[in-house]
């Protein structure tokens, strides 16, 4: 019988790609990871001991992670640096945390099992977690599920099965894979993987990047259409994952993954070329990062410079506001590993309804998070943190120039309380006979809100440079929460309103003769590169690993062609034209 005949039919699958690449080979179906976990009540006699054996749990945790934290260094030194810190991250929440302390009160005040208890504690911290509009905080509660999974498997004495030995070009196919799982992968065996389940920004995303495996996540009903030993194809382009390819297919993602190789190694070319079109106007060309460790990768992607650094991620996952020490030892960090590049620094990006825990009941969560006491109204009404995080600043800007990035300015006022408050914070380190930053850092808005764009010739007067936060402002221009399935394919950034609040924005700043730059998703999406740069963008910022990317199609660009395009593209009225009109450029190139 012949193999056409024998062959498993074609399914194709779509999911979310989060690491660039195609992989194929045979599949190997892991099991699942969900554990049946027993609740029962005990006996008030037996809570101490409960609570004893919950805590020795804990310990053998924290050393299981300790371990694993030493067998990361024949990783990829990215990897390894992303691992590291998540381990660090997961040691934490052992220590003492509102985790440890929920699940004791649990087992002490409802007299319930130490698994029940965990089960619980986590499903609501992780819950509160998923619930935040910002995608990236609202991924870390699969980091809080992933910790309740390691005590769960330690009370219950359920073994764990690493991914090890896996056949030359398995492609790994799971309902989700922990990031240790990931980490640990080797390359040499594992070609790629793809799960049911996951997020752009969760960690098991961030070290697929880092490996430089590809990667798709999020698939639905992917484990009923795949068995071990089929052939899977998963591109990491765009999502896509097919499984049981014919001939035709499988000839043509081959020729793909080739020539993917061929264009990797063109763009490695690019690290040290600098960003000039075809009529050598210069483009800078910096990276969006989240941590520490982040640094390095830019770098080598060929990045200027940090166009914005999050702070979020130091609030999360604790009971109580980081110090100003804390705040600036990970800030150096940074700046010391940029070696004199600008470090473009965001105070906190977050509402009072996504920090609980480390605000106090003081202030009620907002009716409408989106719109309600977030970012910089947070900042100005609970002053201790905005005052930490200037004097953090103010420190690490000691050691590399720094620029201060202010969120979700509406009013000029804001800025100036802001300024207000930069230079108290500055007198009062100067007392200390603390070394800062001098001359002062620039202050700059993100501009991401319709209000904030139509008055940027006023704001201009009170900034020294924009930052165009293209993600918010299509939400807050469209009504449109990309969040939201049953309206997320209406969201468009080329949507006209949209680009006329940023062509306003650009004008204005080029009047006042303060930079401007875009660090949303649009920066790092080379199809919208020719039409920023027409609007008068001359500086864009972005995720690191887009870098070489909009760079190439940058090099491959006439400015004045550019500009001419956009000037039809602002004539236009409808979405799709304008999508059309710039597609239609970006085939000339």
């Amino acid at each position: 019988m012949s193999n056409h005949s024998t062959r498993s039919p074609t399914v194709e699958l779509d999911g979310l790609g989060v690491a660039q690449g195609i992989a194929i080979g045979p599949a190997y179906v892991t099991e699942s990871g969900s554990l049946d976990v027993p609740s029962y009540k005990i006996a008030t006699a037996a809570i101490d001991d409960e609570v004893e054996r919950f805590n020795a749990c804990v310990e053998k945790s924290k050393t299981q992670i300790a371990k694993l934290a030493g067998k990361t260094k024949g990783l990829p030194e990215s990897a390894a640096e992303e691992l590291g810190y998540l381990l660090a991250a997961h040691g934490q929440m052992l220590e003492g945390s509102r985790l440890v302390r929920g699940v004791e009160n649990r087992i002490r005040e409802q007299r319930v099992n130490a698994e029940s208890a965990v089960s619980q504690e986590v499903g609501e911290i992780a819950n509160a977690f998923a619930q935040m509009e910002d995608s990236y905080l609202a991924e870390r509660s699969k980091d809080v599920r992933d910790v309740g999974q390691r005590l769960l498997r330690n009370l219950m004495e359920s073994p764990y099965r690493a991914l090890t030995d896996l056949p030359n070009g398995t492609v790994v196919v799971a309902d989700e894979l922990t990031p240790a799982d990931t980490a640990l992968l080797d390359p040499q065996n594992v070609a790629g993987f793809v799960t049911a389940v996951g997020g752009a920004q969760d960690h098991t995303g961030i070290l697929a990047r880092s490996l430089g495996m590809p990667a798709v996540v999020g698939t639905p009903d992917l484990l009923h259409h795949v068995r071990t030993g089929d052939m899977v194809i998963v591109d990491g382009r765009t999502g896509r994952v097919t499984i049981n390819p014919d001939d035709k297919t499988l000839a043509r993602y081959k020729g793909l993954r080739t020539e993917l190789g061929r264009q990797a190694r063109k763009l490695e070319h690019l690290r040290n070329v600098p960003a000039n079109t075809r009529d050598e106007v210069r483009i800078g060309l910096q990276a969006n990062i989240d941590l520490a460790n982040e640094v390095e990768p830019a770098l080598a992607h060929g990045a200027e410079g940090i166009g914005l650094f999050r702070t979020e991620y130091l609030f999360l996952n604790r009971d109580d506001i980081p110090t100003e020490d804390e705040q600036y030892v990970h800030l150096r960090n940074i700046v010391d590993g940029m070696k004199g590049r600008t470090v473009t620094v965001r105070t906190l990006d977050v509402g009072n309804d996504k920090l609980p825990y480390s605000l106090g009941e003081h202030l009620t969560v907002s009716a409408n998070p989106a719109m309600g006491l977030r970012a910089i109204r947070l900042s100005l009404k609970v002053k201790e943190l905005l005052e930490n995080q200037l004097c953090a600043i103010l420190r690490a800007g000691a050691h590399g120039p720094v620029r201060i990035l202010l969120p979700m300015i509406s009013t000029s006022s804001e800025v100036r309380q802001v300024r207000q408050v930069l230079k108290k914070m500055a007198t009062r380190l100067r007392r200390r006979k603390v070394k800062i930053a001098d001359p002062m850092p620039p202050v700059g808005a993100m501009i991401e809100i319709p209000g904030a764009a139509l008055s940027a010739d006023g704001l201009a007067r009170d900034c020294e440079f924009f930052s165009i936060g293209t993600n918010d402002l299509t939400m807050y221009t469209l009504a449109i929460d990309r969040g939201d399935e049953q309206v997320a394919h209406l969201y468009s950034p080329l949507h006209p309103a949209v680009l006329r609040l940023i062509q306003f924005t650009t004008a204005a700043a080029l009047r006042a003769r303060i930079p401007v730059n875009v660090c949303g998703e649009m920066a790092g999406d080379e199809r919208m590169t020719a039409i920023l740069l027409g609007l008068g963008i001359r500086d864009l910022s972005m995720a690191s690993s887009a870098v070489p990317r909009v760079k190439q199609r940058i090099r491959n660009l006439d400015i004045n062609e550019a500009t001419r395009r956009a000037q039809t593209i602002m004539e236009q009225t409808d979405a799709g034209m304008v999508a059309a009109l710039l597609d239609d450029f970006n085939a000339l190139a």
